[in-house]
């Protein structure tokens, strides 16, 4: 399994997830170009074709022989960008909570100063107590790790992927998925609404879609056990409720 993050997330702060699927799976966390310990730089390409392209390569660079794609909110949208291309060995895809921004669509909800201004104020230092003013419902760890991590988001890669969201065509990409799909959305979060699953399912006609009704867009802080409930045995195996 590749596991995605989003757009202000590095890959170790996923490790919780990571940890619970990887009793069942083979896991592997990117950072996305950008954060945590991924290459950034002023002559870096942040588009979404640059990071679709990415996971392709670190696919065939470690030689999987057959691979499941979960993304998260950006990385939905990456997911959704690589199977596209149809590569041979891909056999499923997990979409959490994509933003459906598009040209002529709504926009996304966030705002692009939430991110910028939480990374600048990490990069100076910031405690788990001041990282809760951005994300009020997490755990005290939770909120430590992003504190401690936030930093390593290059502004102009958040700033390039945010803008992506309203410019990138996200649902043109659907059509051509030809691998079973899992849409999983925060029923408490305002990024998928129903209309938007219905189209979505339009897009994607055999579209598995299961809601998780305690959560809001960061949807395994808010209810680990409801993501791992609403994946299911979609990936070829069930998820434990902890591991022993």
């Amino acid at each position: 399994m590749v596991l995605l993050p989003g757009i202000t997330s590095p890959a170790v702060t996923w490790g919780f997830v990571a940890e619970r699927l990887g009793s069942v799976f083979d896991v592997f966390v990117l950072d996305i170009r950008g954060r945590g310990l991924s290459e950034s730089g002023d002559g870096l390409d942040y588009s979404l074709d640059a990071q679709a392209a990415d996971v392709l390569a670190f696919t065939e660079s470690i030689g999987i022989d057959r691979y499941s794609i979960v993304g998260h909110s950006m990385g939905a949208r990456i997911a959704a960008r690589a199977g596209r291309t149809r590569p041979a060995k891909l056999d499923r895809l997990v979409l959490v909570d994509p933003p459906v921004s598009g040209p002529g669509r709504r926009p996304y909800p966030m705002q692009l100063s939430w991110y910028l201004q939480s990374i600048e104020r990490a990069a100076r230092g910031m405690s788990a107590d001041e990282m809760r003013e951005y994300c009020p419902t997490w755990s005290e760890d939770h909120l430590s790790l992003r504190a401690e991590w936030l930093h390593t988001c290059d502004p102009r890669a958040i700033t390039e992927s945010f803008n992506g969201f309203a410019n990138d065509d996200f649902h043109g990409d659907l059509p051509h998925i030809e691998v079973p799909t899992l849409l999983v959305t925060a029923a408490r979060g305002d990024v998928v609404r129903d209309v938007d699953v219905a189209e979505i399912r339009e897009a994607v006609p055999d579209l598995i879609h299961r809601s998780v009704h305690g959560a809001g867009h960061m949807i395994p802080w808010d209810d680990e056990a409801g993501f791992h409930v609403a994946l299911g045995d979609f990936l070829g195996a069930a998820i434990p409720t902890r591991i022993l």
